[in-house]
């Protein structure tokens, strides 16, 4: 039992690593590798070139500091020597002598206030930026990233890993600026007035040092730890959550608590061990203090019986011992806050390290009203590098054609998709806008003349008038509603309480999935593009419904160039050609009356199982 306890104490790494949920040592092998503590002066680096873009005000806090560390010195001085003046026979002058401290002691209060309160305007300006970085930096990344990452874990970095910073920074900086100079003030005013007995006080100094030591190198990588496995947890409360429709159609509720039990226990141990290692660092300082003082009390003692030294100067000792391990007391005291924050800093700045979508090409230039012309020449594409996703891909679509693509599930109707809007670059092959390269158009400028409705359907929080002039900013309500008429979406929004004016909740909460995507085809239509993409766009459409929008549908795509990706007949039978994939391989193309007649896999998935 003891060597388990005991175990966490002998080896200077986290007590457990993550592998999907489980401590270390829950399994064997499974679980990941673990983590290594990164460059810690590295993040210490980078937050204090955020906290020196406040110089005016850090150097005012630097003053407040330096006024009140130089007081809190200047007050035990002034006793030691009023005591030694007043054993010397002197007795006058207390009055004024009470005055004087009293006023140093006011400053020092009034100093400390002011340092306070401006390293609290640092610090909240500090935080304000990293956050507004971070956000900018999270909308400006690839989709790629999102795709390997949880959101909730995004999220976690965004808001407690931010706040940890926030909560902690404030304080932890006073501590190491006034610590600093009050080690430095103390030490030099000690041996100016005893040399020996600072030597002597100072015995204890290397234990301090080796006990610190020893107790950071193991409360580091517990406090990282702990934020890691927080944000793991964040993510899958947030998968959770979002999930909850299928988890209560499968009754899977008692395994999604006992997973989370699993991980709330792997946090309750990461936070138990890194703040019970760390407590014993203030223990060890007030012990280490208490033999300070005694050694002061006893040498000086000893001292002043042999009048080397005054009773003031053993007074004004034992007091600067207490302000020389004061400063070391504090900053055990702070050493979790430091630790978290760094910890959190670390957990911000991997973010912002990550490589942002790949900027446009150089000379890459606006792409100016589109026809919608669109050549695939020779494309293959892969995700990881280890095979193709795509493999040699070639057609045209001319100005206003709809071209429709059909395949199996993980055929590469999608990732074509993704390359023609550029969300990913072709590993080989080249697809070309009117003629033009698409690497030589800015992907800013080439989205904005593309309209997507895609299968999983995504409404903000808001009103239904702002959802759909989500497509078109600067939109009249009356181009709103023209925009929904067209998508038959009109009759079913006035028969909303509040119409077009009803607030719909997170994701769109409150009405069905098939009037989402009524709503997002609105957004479409509004938005009046040069090509349109519609990703699975009826599949949660009744048939009815389908065909009821088919003649908004067919007016949206007029003059434009549409890509179609269904499985329904009746969506896609009207198309100008039709693109088979397979295996990521366009097997065939042609128009619905060719490809049936050909007997290949078209004319399978229609005899099959595509829906009419």
């Amino acid at each position: 039992m003891f060597k388990t306890v005991l175990e966490p104490f002998r080896h200077p790494r986290p007590v457990f690593e993550l592998g999907e949920g489980r401590a270390l040592g829950a399994g064997r092998g499974g679980g990941k590798a673990p983590v290594k503590a990164k460059d810690w002066s590295s993040t210490l680096r980078r937050l204090w070139m955020y906290l020196a873009e406040r110089k005016l005000k850090l150097g005012l806090v630097l003053l407040m500091v330096v006024l009140s560390s130089g007081l809190s010195l200047l007050g035990p001085y002034m006793i030691g020597r009023a005591v030694d003046h007043y054993l010397e026979g002197g007795g006058a002058h207390w009055g004024l002598f009470l005055a004087g401290l009293g006023a140093v002691y006011v400053l020092v209060a009034v100093t400390s206030w002011l340092q306070n309160i401006w390293m609290i305007e640092i610090s909240q300006e500090t935080v304000y930026r990293m956050r507004t970085e971070l956000f900018s930096h999270l909308n400006r990344l690839p989709i790629s990233f999102f795709n390997r990452r949880q959101q909730g874990e995004i999220m976690s970095r965004l808001t407690n890993d931010i706040e940890n910073v926030s909560s902690n920074l404030n304080s932890s900086a006073i501590q190491i600026f006034s610590g600093v100079l009050t080690l430095a003030g103390t030490l030099i005013v000690m041996l100016t007035l005893s040399p020996l007995l600072t030597l002597l006080t100072f015995i204890v100094v290397p234990l301090m040092a080796v006990g610190m030591r020893w107790i950071t190198r193991r409360t580091g990588p517990l406090f990282k730890q702990r934020q890691r496995n927080l944000g793991e947890l964040n993510g899958y409360i947030e998968e959770t959550l979002s999930g909850q429709r299928v988890i209560k159609a499968f009754g899977q509720e008692e395994r999604v608590i006992s997973a989370f039990r699993e991980r709330n226990s792997t946090i309750m141990l990461s936070g138990f061990w890194a703040q019970s290692i760390s407590g014993f660092i203030p223990k060890l300082m007030n012990g280490l203090n208490d033999l300070s003082f005694a050694i002061v009390v006893g040498f000086g003692g000893i001292l002043a019986i042999r009048g080397s030294i005054t009773v003031g100067i053993i007074l004004v000792f034992v007091e600067y011992t207490r302000q020389f391990t004061r400063p070391l007391n504090n900053l055990a005291n702070q050493w979790n806050s430091v630790l978290s924050a760094i910890a959190g800093a670390e957990r911000v700045f991997e973010i912002l390290d990550e490589e942002v979508e790949v900027k446009d090409e150089s000379g890459a230039h606006d792409a100016g009203e589109l026809r919608g012309e669109v050549k695939f020449d020779g494309v293959s594409f892969s995700y990881s590098g280890d095979g193709d996703t795509l493999h040699n891909i070639t057609f045209e679509a001319k100005p206003g054609e709809m071209i429709a693509l059909v395949g199996p599930t993980g055929a590469g109707k999608t990732t074509l998709i993704g390359l023609l809007s550029r969300f990913y670059n072709p590993s080989r092959g080249v697809i070309t806008v009117d003629g033009r390269n698409l690497a030589s158009i800015t992907r800013e400028s080439l989205r904005s003349q593309m309209a997507f409705v895609l299968q999983d359907t995504f409404l903000f929080k808001g009103s239904i008038r702002d959802n759909i002039r989500y497509g078109r900013l600067d939109a009249t309500d009356e181009e709103v509603e023209r925009a929904a008429r067209l998508a038959n979406a009109h009759s079913f929004i006035m028969r909303l309480p509040g119409g077009y004016d009803r607030m719909l909740d997170v994701d769109g909460g409150g009405i069905s999935q098939g009037q989402k995507q009524l709503l997002a085809i609105s957004r479409a239509i509004l938005a009046d593009p040069a090509m349109l993409v519609l990703d699975e766009a009826t599949s949660s459409i009744d048939t009815v419904t389908e065909l009821k929008i088919q003649e908004g549908l067919q007016s949206l795509m007029k003059g434009r160039t549409s890509f179609v990706i269904a499985h329904r007949l009746g969506t896609i039978r009207q198309a100008d050609r039709i693109l088979v994939l397979s295996g990521g391989r366009l097997v065939e193309q042609g128009n619905h009356v060719e490809l049936v007649e050909q007997g290949g896999l078209y004319s399978e998935l229609v005899s099959g199982g595509m829906k009419h």
